[in-house]
């Protein structure tokens, strides 16, 4: 059995960090034993920045998108077009389309995707609220961002048949191959999104 060389509150910063998605053990012990070199510089403003955000992070009513303010920044910047909403997952696909600056539009974060096996239905994820989104009027457009995986694609079915009888148009995001992506390295499956989503040269 390893012996401590530490005491118990670093040995609990470093269980914290390791639960960090990207950080195992290892990784956990060397950014606890860097933010503790780094006490003044880097430590303080963390425990600051992590404080204020525990107080004031909330989650948006009408996306699910978070901030500090409900609505967000998204549903209250009247310069988005808010006739189109992009459907995603999670709000970490919400910060990746926005990063790209393809669109300045609505968002809407469903929190998952269907999966029965995992015991995870509709009312699990935020769908009635962009059903009622929908219903209130002023939306024409739904964009569908889901991952291209077999519970992405059960859940956009499932949005796009509830949403048929409100007179939105519906669209996904194209599949096929990335930019800078060789054929050779693509799975079948993207291969074949890529030829059925063909286009004009």
């Amino acid at each position: 059995m390893a012996k401590r060389v530490t005491g118990p509150e670093i040995e609990k910063l470093i269980q914290l960090l390791a639960k960090v998605p990207g950080l195992g053990p290892r990784s956990a012990r060397r950014a606890a034993l860097h933010l503790i070199k780094k006490r003044e510089q880097l430590m303080g403003p963390l425990a600051q920045a992590m404080g204020d955000a525990h107080a004031k992070v909330k989650i948006c009513s009408c996306c699910g998108n978070v901030d500090t303010m409900d609505p967000c920044t998204v549903c209250t910047d009247d310069r988005r077009d808010q006739s189109v909403i992009i459907v995603v997952e999670d709000v970490s696909d919400l910060w990746a389309l926005e990063r790209s600056g393809a669109m300045n539009v609505a968002y809407h974060v469903l929190g998952g995707t269907l999966s029965p096996l995992d015991g995870v239905g509709p009312d699990d994820l935020n769908i009635k609220g962009l059903i009622d989104r929908v219903a209130k009027g002023g939306v024409r457009e739904i964009i569908i961002a889901v991952n291209a995986t077999v519970e992405g694609q059960t859940t956009a079915h499932y949005i796009t048949d509830h949403l048929a009888d409100l007179g939105v148009k519906i669209t996904r995001l194209a599949h096929g191959v990335p930019v800078g992506g060789e054929l050779d390295y693509l799975d079948e499956g993207t291969l074949s999104a890529a030829l059925r989503a063909r286009t004009l040269i």
